[in-house]
């Protein structure tokens, strides 16, 4: 996500071939009924007119009978298959990448005082229907005057209104007083990044310790990249729909990381939650196969490192 210290991902600049159309399939006509009314519809009708960019040729685009909304909409096989997948691949990366792991932490130690790893709360699975039926709207008995029915701190509704948060782990790349001025995207040449870190950054070591984070089902090795909850809100409140990108569970690496380009301003999270979104209505075995190669090309070539 007591103050903390600012990590935000990495992920490559898109090249002209890179760009993506956030165009989605013609819905039928039964499906924009069902579809009518609701916050997605304006969401689905604004992917249909932005059709200027041109599709990258290595994403199979799925033909979908109804429009996905989250994770329930994926089949069984899908999500035990995701699920595998992260499994397995978490712990062949965590075995693969472990002497890298710890030239990270030793590096960590020597640079700057504070701890190895960087703990931050970030905002995951949002499993909540739209829609619901409010219980706050239905016939309930008359409480005494001054009787709170809810109580002021335990308002679930309020603390997990935009998605699960959990704790993701990080090796700390920047200084433990990065954010004494309180929190903030991470720019080019940041100076609150360390030597060290500016090194890890680059070559995406500091994001290994997620993947214990996808060990504990927190987190996908692919899907959208979770966001802190300081910043849920304002988003929410500026982008249309952006919670809709937290249908999936969040991912180590993305459609968005690897086309978008850092996102450190609305445009640029627009455009992210234009891709996340998109993933979501392809998102299949394979196509986060072609993502996790294409990730580790911008592993190897450093792009987009803050």
């Amino acid at each position: 996500m007591s103050a903390t210290i600012l990590e935000k991902p990495h992920s490559t600049i898109a090249t002209p071939q890179d760009q993506i159309s956030t165009t989605l399939p013609n819905p039928s006509a039964r499906e924009r009924d069902d579809l009518a009314g609701s916050d997605f519809a304006d969401l689905y009708d604004q992917y249909v007119a932005d059709d200027s960019t041109i599709p990258p040729q290595w994403l199979t685009q799925l033909k979908l009978e109804k429009t996905r909304r989250s994770t329930r909409c994926l089949s069984e096989g899908t999500r035990l298959a995701k699920r595998v997948m992260d499994i397995v691949g978490a712990l062949v990366l965590i075995a693969a990448t472990a002497p890298l792991m710890v030239l990270a932490a030793i590096l960590v130690r020597v640079s700057s005082p504070g701890p190895i790893i960087f703990c931050q709360t970030r905002v995951g699975l949002n499993q909540r229907k739209s829609g619901r039926r409010d219980r706050r709207n239905q016939r309930q008995a008359v409480l005494p005057p001054g009787v709170e029915r809810r109580h002021p701190e335990n308002n679930r509704r309020k603390e997990d209104g935009y998605g699960k948060p959990f704790t993701l782990y990080k090796f700390r790349t920047m200084r433990t007083d990065a954010e004494k001025n309180g929190a903030q995207f991470a720019v080019q040449g940041d100076p609150r990044v360390t030597p060290a870190g500016r090194f890890m950054r680059k070559t995406r070591l500091d994001e290994l310790p997620q993947l214990w984070n996808v060990l504990k089902g927190e987190m996908s090795l692919v899907g959208p990249r979770p966001e802190r909850p300081e910043f849920i809100e304002k988003l929410s409140a500026e982008i249309p729909n952006y919670i809709n990108r937290l249908g999936l569970k969040p991912g180590l690496t993305g459609l968005a990381q690897v086309i978008n380009g850092y996102d450190n301003d609305i445009e640029s999270f627009r455009r992210k939650v234009n891709l996340d979104l998109l993933y979501l209505q392809n998102c299949s075995i394979w196509n986060d196969f072609k993502i996790l190669l294409r990730t580790v090309r911008v592993v190897l070539t450093g792009s987009g490192a803050l």
